[in-house]
């Protein structure tokens, strides 16, 4: 007996275990706007982070598909259940989009990965307006003859819940202009077609830079931390909180990676490690700078419950503005 058992020992010694799971093609990733916005600017950091450092052996590939409001990418990685090679980078509209529309969709139809930050929003001017504060801007507002138009990504989604938040605290009306992206949105405020934007950090860097628009508040509870000048000698910490100048509005959006539903824990693992480690490339974090987002990756537990407390914030948010799916 104990001859026999060593020979099945020494048998199975030679037995490599299985490898773990790995991608045997592309790999993409859907972003549900346009070129151009934060959501487009993510993805495509990340699809250079990866590539340069070789952390997968697959090319990444970034698919933009913007059709309504995001919820064309949003189906299609609902419908491609089962497929480890794509992947979807998304903001709170994987609340929102159900919500406001009938479309069957969830966040826990899909598989997710890793939430990579937060995201901040500010309220911005054309470089020569003549608006100085949050202040000045809503006094202009309530004495236009006409509402200011207020330009932001998708209808009944983040930037448009900020706007309702404005004029439910200011009391005033805007006219809220949807575009498919904040690339568009920045471009449509330096050209001077809208009074202001809700964009994201990112997404008016470029004209802030170049001196078509400048920030005048950030909606958020406390300033940003970033400290290194980024225009017009500012940096992102020195932009005041909206509600210090009487604008009492703050949001945050995440973002995060999600696979399709219906895929293996190996399959999800292999996702997790990568992001995880996208997350502590040093030029993850000099994006992450530039760009003001806040750091917060998280994945697994930590990321599930994040989802399930962000889903009731946003639930209540659109029940408020009315922006629920009747």
């Amino acid at each position: 007996m104990k001859q026999h058992w060593l020979a099945v020992s020494a048998l199975f010694a030679g037995v490599a275990p299985a490898a773990a799971w790995e991608p045997t093609k592309a790999i993409e990733i859907v972003v549900p706007f346009s070129a151009g916005g934060a959501s487009d600017q993510m993805a495509r950091t990340i699809q250079g982070i990866i590539q340069k450092n070789q952390l997968t052996t697959q090319p990444i590939i970034v698919v933009n598909k913007p059709a309504a409001g995001g919820a064309e990418g949003m189906l299609d990685i609902q419908k491609s259940a089962g497929d480890p090679h794509k992947l979807i980078t998304t903001s709170s509209g994987i609340f929102m989009t159900p919500m406001a529309t009938k479309l069957p969709l969830n966040w826990q139809d899909y598989t997710p990965v890793a939430m990579m930050a937060q995201d901040s929003f500010l309220l911005w001017v054309n470089a020569k307006s003549p608006y100085k504060t949050a202040t000045d801007f809503m006094a202009a507002a309530k004495a236009a003859p006409e509402p200011l138009k207020i330009g932001g990504t998708s209808s009944k989604r983040e930037d448009n819940l900020l706007v309702f938040g404005m004029e439910k605290t200011g009391g005033v009306k805007f006219a809220y202009i949807p575009y498919t992206s904040g690339g568009q949105a920045s471009t449509q405020l330096s050209g001077n077609h809208v009074d202001a934007n809700t964009n994201n950090p990112a997404e008016d860097l470029a004209n802030w830079r170049g001196g078509a628009t400048r920030p005048l508040c950030v909606f958020a509870e406390q300033k940003m931390a970033y400290s290194e000048k980024v225009a017009d000698g500012l940096s992102w910490a020195d932009i005041p909180t909206c509600a210090s100048q009487g604008l009492n509005v703050s949001y945050q959006m995440l973002r995060g990676m999600f696979m399709p539903g219906k895929v293996t824990k190996e399959q999800q693992a292999f996702y997790v490690e990568l992001f995880k480690k996208v997350s502590q490339n040093a030029e993850w974090k000099e994006y992450l700078a530039r760009n003001a987002l806040v750091p917060d990756y998280r994945d697994g537990d930590a990321f599930v419950q994040f989802l399930k407390l962000d889903e009731g914030k946003h639930a209540k948010l659109m029940s408020d503005a009315g922006f629920m799916a009747k």
